[in-house]
């Protein structure tokens, strides 16, 4: 039986006043305690796990040594940071080889990180660094936006595993050499040159390695994983899963210009626009095509056809290139207008802007004149390993796919990896792939992920045959002692999972996911490397100590949401 996402959402928003009258008396019968009972609130601060020192190191080496950082030395950090390397390797065994990639890599003290198992993380762009993502997302310190300075991530995933940052492709960060690729299977064989290099030197032949990212990194991931598959040489390239976060892995246009009136819709309550702008960008949305398109192709299971591509409002070859159908951007124009200092990663934000020790990227972006970016300064650079004369750019201005050129119009010529049988392969190579999104992403909102997804096919069948929400997203209750970084706790979004691919959404995330939920994305982690069993389960995280889950048999699941609102929000990078 086909199931239709805009029934589903009728279904959701038509709970009785009875089960709403229900729901709201259970919002307060809470049967988990909270994070300020005074018995648990006494007890005293556990010590911040992960910055603690090896007396013997398992990847220090000949090879190695000449990539070690000084944990307790990294400018303005005032604590140790533990064991960690970094530098630059080429992205092939030619001795003459100039081009070489950037990374960090910190060790994990998890005694359950076994030697041989990496995560690799990168942000996307294309042309952004992943450095960035360490800083103020996932790493062992963080200094985010408008903090005052870095501080312990309690949630940094080097507490699970052994986490490597790369600054890839050439032309991104630290790296050096002048790019020379157009396309994501040209950058998959210079990343894969890039790890022989790494897993010898840190002697790690046979490693497990699990790819994560973010953003573009949905062309990224999936194309490094198949560039993984097809060396076929587990001593280098075992490829234990991926996860990716607010991705871009289908045609832009449906990912973005398709979905985003539902968008505005759902969170009407947020952007707040008049109604004669509403009114006109519904006209957009119906008079372009993209109503008719998803209600004929949002549904579960899919049609089996393959879904047609829709036209690029901004070609010149199509005949409404005068940007009629370019409501995207006259949503974004309008939430401008509500509200000037409108995020599009993260739609709750408002004004002022805050200081990025990143520097100015996007729109919003606020740095104080004479503030210097923190990966520009010469003593960080040196307490890095970084070329000290090389400009860091949080997303380099110069093109990574055209030649290096700021000035070139070439972009990525690959098609997106749902479009082709890129994410298929992955997906059945290692039935161990997790994709999600942040619910307050504008740039990327989550249906249209999703759509993209329905329009790929991975073992045996195309897409989701029911709408994969239908399950509970749950972070541990627990005690937080480290009030530079915090973490939501409880039913905090949906998730499903259907041969090999889980999906799930995080209600308050914005796009870059980890950054702003801390405990979700460390979730993810814990279900990738097998530690937790699903995305669901009432347990403890597998670094927690102590027992703060309550007793899972006493909720009461016959209320998901008590206000009665839909999660999907209508089916509606970077």
């Amino acid at each position: 039986m086909r199931f239709s996402l805009i029934s589903t959402l009728l279904a959701f928003g038509t709970l009785s006043q009875a089960a709403f009258n229900k729901g709201a008396i259970n919002a307060f019968n809470r049967v988990h305690p909270r994070r300020y009972d005074e018995r648990r609130a006494a007890a005293p601060a556990p010590e911040q796990p992960a910055f603690e020192k090896r007396s013997k190191s398992k990847f220090l080496n000949k090879h190695s040594e000449k990539f070690v950082v000084n944990g307790s030395a990294i400018p303005e950090v005032k604590f140790d940071v533990g064991e960690s390397y970094a530098g630059l390797l080429p992205i092939s065994q030619d001795p003459d080889e100039e081009r070489k990639l950037y990374f960090w890599f910190f060790p994990s003290t998890n005694p359950k990180a076994k030697k041989e198992e990496v995560v690799i993380w990168l942000n996307g762009g294309p042309g952004c660094s992943s450095l960035s993502g360490l800083l103020t997302e996932n790493g062992p310190f963080l200094w985010q936006e408008g903090t005052l300075a870095p501080v312990p991530n309690t949630y940094s995933w080097t507490n699970l595993t052994n986490v490597i940052w790369i600054e890839q492709p050439v032309g991104v960060g630290y790296s050096q050499g002048k790019p020379n690729i157009t396309n994501e299977v040209e950058l998959g064989k210079q990343f894969i040159g890039f790890w022989k290099n790494f897993i010898d030197t840190f002697e790690l032949k046979g490693a497990t390695t699990y790819i994560t990212g973010e953003s573009y990194a949905g062309y990224y991931v999936p194309y490094i994983a198949d560039a993984f598959i097809t060396a076929n040489d587990d001593d280098y390239y075992k490829l234990g899963g991926v996860a990716i976060n607010d991705p871009i892995i289908g045609d832009g246009t449906l990912q973005q210009q398709a979905v985003i009136f539902p968008y505005i819709e759902y969170w009407s309550n947020l952007f707040y626009l008049n109604q004669t702008y509403t009114n006109a960008l519904r006209w957009t949305h119906q008079h372009c095509g993209y109503e008719k398109y998803l209600k004929k192709y949002g549904t579960f299971p899919p049609p089996e056809e393959k879904f047609p591509v829709l036209p690029d409002p901004y070609a010149d070859t199509n005949p409404k290139s005068n940007y009629t159908c370019d409501i995207f951007d006259y949503a974004y124009a309008a939430a401008l207008e509500s509200n000037p200092c409108f995020n599009i990663y993260h739609i709750t934000d408002t004004c002022p802007h805050v200081y990025s020790q990143l520097g100015i990227v996007n729109q919003g972006d606020y740095s104080p004149p004479g503030a210097k970016v923190y990966f520009n300064r010469t003593d960080v650079k040196k307490a890095l390993n970084a070329p000290i004369d090389q400009t860091w750019y949080q997303c380099t201005p110069n093109k990574v796919f055209g030649f290096g050129d700021p000035n070139s119009n070439r972009s990525d010529t690959s098609l997106a990896p749902a479009q082709n049988d890129v994410l298929k392969r992955v997906i059945e190579h290692t039935n161990n792939t997790i994709i999600g999104v942040g619910r307050l992403d504008f740039l990327l909102p989550p249906n249209g992920t999703l759509f993209a997804i329905q329009n790929a096919t991975w073992n045996g069948k195309k897409g989701f045959q029911k709408y994969p929400q239908d399950k509970e997203f749950y972070v541990p209750f627990h005690n937080d002692y480290n009030g530079g970084r915090l973490s939501e706790e409880g039913i905090v979004g949906q998730w499903g999972e259907e041969r090999g691919l889980t999906w799930y959404e995080v209600q308050l995330a914005g796009h870059e996911l980890p950054g702003y939920t801390a405990g979700a994305g460390y979730r993810v982690v814990e279900k990738l490397l097998g530690r937790i069993k699903n995305l669901g389960t009432i347990e403890n995280f597998t670094t927690q100590k102590g027992n703060f889950q309550g007793n899972p048999h006493e909720r009461d699941f016959s209320v998901v949401n008590p206000l009665g609102l839909p999660w999907g929000h209508g089916f509606t990078y970077a």
